[in-house]
């Protein structure tokens, strides 16, 4: 049988495009989830390892969606072999087990690991030079300016936090912590 697997490292991301690129590749069966690739303990993916025999084929859009490390993805990929199962990785084909085949699935999942540690090192570059900046203030953006929560805290001196929450939009939970905050 071939199965499929899309993944999707937070919930903010579309695995539609995975989902139908398996679906013209002919997976009889897919697997998804929205679930970061630096753990092994995926409740989808451990799934579909307890489901795949002798014969089937584990396709995938990439090698990433595996693994995100060497270590990881080769023992991953080893037990899929062991079962007797084959990996097909669309974006690079069969990877066999075979001596070429090892040596090229150890040296995808090398690049793979080393792409994600640039991606780690320029994020935390990026974030170190924003940090230098003035205004650098961590976290989300606040949704409402200083002006319209002080709007918003006058209102309750003759109002509820209900009314002042429909009359401005501000929730009442935003209300409580300006309010906790501007009495600090």
């Amino acid at each position: 049988m071939k199965y499929g697997y899309a993944r999707v490292s937070t919930v903010n991301q579309d695995l539609e495009v995975q989902l139908q690129t398996l679906e013209k590749e002919g997976c009889q069966k897919i697997y998804s989830e929205k679930f970061t690739g630096t753990k092994t303990d995926r409740p989808r993916f451990q799934e579909l390892l307890s489901v795949l025999e002798s014969g089937d084929t584990l396709t995938v859009t990439k090698l990433d969606r595996l693994a995100r490390n060497t270590k990881e993805g080769i023992e991953v990929v080893e037990k899929l072999f062991e079962k007797g199962v084959k990996v097909h990785v669309l974006n690079v084909g069969l990877i066999e087990n075979t001596t070429m085949g090892n040596f090229f699935l150890q040296t995808l999942l090398a690049v793979a690991e080393m792409e994600r540690n640039m991606i780690v090192e320029r994020t935390q570059e990026g974030k170190a030079i924003a940090k230098q900046r003035e205004d650098f203030r961590e976290g989300r953006p606040n949704l409402y300016s200083k002006k319209q929560i002080e709007h918003a805290l006058g209102l309750l001196g003759s109002h509820s936090y209900k009314e002042v929450e429909n009359m401005t939009g501000i929730s009442k939970s935003t209300l409580i912590r300006a309010k906790r905050k501007a009495t600090l």
